[in-house]
């Protein structure tokens, strides 16, 4: 079943990629098993998916501890609260909602605590809508001015959710909104290889403006049932 909507997600991207003229290897899928059993998450790794995310703390903490030497990237994906940082780094490969100061000092104390480089992305509000988390974008560049400053924690690059809605200029604006954010930081001397955007509904309209991870969920396992 996985597999097969693999292959159907896999031609999606390859097409979107196609369009914008990219490669679509240069896109990585994140599977995203919040609220789906370990088998999920186990299936979908057997069928190489290999990047998996989280966005609750207790249930991706209990998943890894039922699968010890799990041969996967684990992904917090989710809102981050700053008194969850100690139970987070060391234990995702990235972490994709760093969105303000006081949590990006609370992820550096609790990464030199354990002496580790915890890698994360800043969450960028780039639709400013107020129901959403996230940095707004004005705030982005002294968000990571600070960030580079901190020695345990590293930002690999930025992270936006578009508005939930069919409307795909609305995506598109989003999407290319947050290309702009990071061309501006590059050109400011940061490097920001990643650009996280795009989920079951709009992830091909993300491609095109320059997605190098996609977050699915529904798409590849069907609607969850919690």
């Amino acid at each position: 079943m996985i597999a097969q909507e693999l292959r159907s997600v896999t031609e999606r991207i390859a097409a979107a990629a196609a369009r914008a003229g990219r490669d679509p290897s240069s896109v990585r899928i994140v599977a995203v098993t919040k609220g789906r059993p370990l088998a999920t998450a186990q299936e979908a790794a057997a069928v190489g998916l290999l990047d998996l995310g989280e966005n609750r703390v207790q249930e991706a903490l209990g998943k890894m501890d039922a699968w010890p030497g799990a041969p996967v990237r684990w992904h917090f994906v989710g809102h981050l609260q700053r008194n969850k940082a100690k139970h987070v780094v060391g234990r995702f490969a990235l972490i994709h909602s760093l969105d303000s100061v006081r949590l990006a000092d609370a992820l550096q104390e609790a990464a030199a605590a354990r002496d580790l480089v915890q890698d994360v992305l800043v969450e960028v509000n780039v639709a400013g809508e107020e129901q959403k988390t996230g940095c707004p974008a004005a705030e982005v560049p002294a968000l990571v001015e600070h960030a580079a400053g901190l020695s345990h924690i590293a930002v690999r690059g930025l992270m936006t959710m578009a508005p939930f809605t069919a409307d795909v200029a609305a995506q598109r604006r989003t999407f290319a909104g947050l290309r702009q954010v990071r061309e501006e930081l590059v050109g400011r001397g940061f490097r920001l290889s990643e650009l996280s955007m795009g989920m079951t509904n709009d992830f091909e309209t993300a491609v095109e403006e320059g997605a190098t991870m996609v977050r699915l969920g529904t798409v590849l396992f069907g609607e969850r049932s919690i």
